[in-house]
C-alpha cells in the first residue's frame, strides 16, 4: 500500500519540476535564447567540458581532476586551479585561475570557470559578446548583482568579475531544484527524527532539548513519534 504523503510529495515535486520546466521555457523565449543543455555549442573556452558530462568523461580532460565519494544528496563538488598548480599544464589552460565542476547523480551540473586578468577578454562588456559568438547564444545578457545572466531552456550562464578576472558559470537550473528538493526532505526526515532511551523507554522529539541528556549507549533512533509508540516508547516528561 502506498504511503499518501510520499504520493502527495511525489505529485507535487513532479509539478514543481513541470512548472519550472514551463518558467525556464517563457524565460527562454523572452530573453531569445531557446537552446537546451545539450545544445550548447563545444567552444574552446569551455576546454571540452560541457554539462552532463560524466564524471569518466571530466577526469580524461585532466589528470589535475580528483572526486570524492558523493554526499547523501548524490552531489559531487571539485575544482582544479590550474594558475597555482605546478603540475598544470599551462599551455591547455592558459589564463585560467580556476575551473569547478558540480555533479548530481554522476552528471555534470553546473561548470564554473574563472580566468586571469591577463585573460584576451578582461572586461566584462567584451568576455560576454565574444563567448556568446563563441558559444552561438544571444548576446543580449539582462544584468544581474553583479554581473550578467543569460536564460535559456533549463539552464544559464552567468558572466561577472572576480579577483580583476572574468568569470562563466554554467548551471543545470532543473538539477538545483532537485538538489534543494533533496535537502529539504532530509531537513524534514531529521526534523521528524525522535530519540528514544532503551533505559526509559521515552522518547524526545528533535526540538526538545533534554535528549541531549541520553547517553549514546541507551540511544535509538527512531523515524518519527508514531514508530517510537508504536515500539511501546512514550513522550518523556522533560519533553511535555
Amino acid at each position: 500500500m502506498s504511503n499518501p504523503r510520499t504520493s502527495s510529495t511525489s505529485k507535487l515535486l513532479f509539478l514543481v519540476l513541470v512548472s519550472l520546466s514551463a518558467c525556464s521555457a517563457l524565460t527562454a523565449q523572452q530573453s531569445g535564447c531557446s537552446l537546451k543543455p545539450d545544445q550548447l555549442k563545444d567552444a574552446p573556452e569551455l576546454f571540452g567540458f560541457r554539462l552532463g558530462m560524466t564524471l569518466d568523461e571530466v577526469k580524461t580532460r585532466s589528470s589535475l581532476i580528483k572526486f570524492a565519494r558523493p554526499d547523501k544528496f548524490g552531489v559531487v563538488k571539485t575544482s582544479i586551479s590550474p594558475h597555482y598548480d605546478p603540475q598544470s599544464d599551462k599551455t591547455q589552460f592558459a589564463d585560467v585561475r580556476t575551473i569547478s565542476f558540480d555533479f548530481l547523480d554522476g552528471k555534470l551540473v553546473t561548470l564554473w570557470i574563472g580566468f586571469e586578468e591577463t585573460y584576451k577578454w578582461p572586461r566584462l562588456d567584451e568576455f560576454v559578446p565574444n563567448l556568446s559568438k563563441s558559444l552561438n547564444v544571444p548576446v543580449d545578457w539582462p544584468e544581474k548583482r553583479n554581473g550578467r545572466q543569460l536564460a535559456c531552456d533549463g539552464f544559464s550562464l552567468f558572466a561577472s568579475i572576480i579577483a580583476r578576472g572574468p568569470s562563466i558559470r554554467i548551471m543545470d537550473e532543473v538539477a538545483q531544484t532537485v538538489i534543494a528538493d533533496r535537502r529539504e526532505k532530509d531537513a524534514e526526515s531529521a526534523e521528524a527524527e525522535v530519540i528514544g532511551d532503551l533505559r526509559t523507554l521515552s522518547y524526545y522529539p528533535s526540538d526538545c532539548a533534554a535528549k541531549d541528556e541520553v547517553p549514546a549507549a541507551s540511544r535509538i533512533v527512531f523515524k518519527n513519534k508514531q514508530e517510537a509508540e508504536s515500539a511501546g516508547y512514550k513522550l518523556a516528561k522533560a519533553c511535555q
